[in-house]
């Protein structure tokens, strides 16, 4: 799958597949896909590994070059040990500081992360199961934009009303959402939840002692 094939996809949902007579433009049906993608992104991340160095004596790793990120999901350190070394830890901005017992003594460590999802030219990251979902998404969204913008508009030649394109638009952007609202809670399971968080829970009891 590539950005045409899956234009082509959402020509097909929208009905949109006369050439010499388009509704939707190249460039406006990508700028939908890419809206889709972003979202399926937010909900179940490319999952990636960086290998990041460690600075001797200090518990802050630079994440800067780690791009399109979405989340942090694990940190490994030290690295290649069995079984394997997940390190508590806090974020802000760009700047990763390990929590544990564990101070870096300058080797790498393994940062688990999520990052934004291609879908470009000739490339795509996209699971194939999940193609149909990112068409219905975009067409979604391109459909209730056309009826945005044809609100005002004659409407001739039997051609469905802004109305019907609206209703239509958002029923596919209700399933595409469900959608990702139930594979984000399948996607929940992750290697966080095999260690003890930072912040230890708040009893639901009060004790005033003796």
């Amino acid at each position: 799958m590539n950005l045409s094939d899956m234009r082509t996809l959402v020509r097909r949902d929208l009905h949109d597949e006369n050439s010499s007579n388009y509704r939707w433009n190249n460039d406006e049906l990508d700028r939908h896909i890419a809206h889709a993608v972003k979202d399926f992104s937010e909900a179940i991340p490319y999952q990636q590994k960086a290998t990041k160095a460690t600075t001797a004596g200090s518990r802050e790793i630079d994440i800067a070059s780690i791009t399109d990120r979405i989340n942090v999901e694990a940190v490994e350190y030290p690295v290649d040990k069995f079984p394997k070394r997940y390190q508590r830890f806090s974020l802000w901005a760009d700047s990763l500081t390990l929590l544990g017992d564990e101070v870096p003594d300058g080797s790498n460590a393994y940062i688990y992360y999520g990052k934004l999802h291609t879908l470009g030219v000739s490339t795509s990251t996209i699971p194939a199961m999940h193609e149909d979902l990112i068409a219905a998404g975009a067409a979604g969204y391109a459909a209730v934009e056309w009826a945005i913008y044809a609100v005002n508009l004659v409407n001739i030649g039997g051609l469905p009303t802004p109305e019907q394109f609206l209703g239509w638009g958002r029923e596919r952007l209700t399933y595409f959402r469900q959608e990702l609202r139930r594979l984000g809670r399948k996607n929940q399971v992750r290697i966080r939840s095999l260690y003890k968080s930072y912040h230890p829970p708040v009893s639901k009891t009060t004790d005033y002692g003796p």
